[in-house]
């Protein structure tokens, strides 16, 4: 990983923290938020830059790391 991105910015996580997380058995959405808040917080219109939830970039990193699909939703509950 050539940068360590902030991905949830309501709790402060980055994208390593939720390669580890997956890496250690988080293959799901509800598994990464366990293992490491994020997407959790419900301040993603206000904090993060793309004016959205972040679950969309961890559903994204998941399968990166994974290769397999998510049936992972949007986790906010706005």
């Amino acid at each position: 990983m050539k940068s360590d991105r902030t991905i949830c910015y309501c709790m402060g996580v980055k994208e390593s923290a939720i390669v580890k997380a997956i890496r250690k058995g988080a293959h799901t959405l509800k598994d990464v938020q366990k293992a490491t808040r994020a997407c959790t917080g419900n301040q993603c219109k206000e904090l993060n830059p793309k004016g959205r939830c972040c679950s969309a970039d961890i559903i994204a990193i998941i399968k990166r790391e994974t290769g397999k699909s998510s049936e992972d939703k949007c986790c906010c509950f706005r």
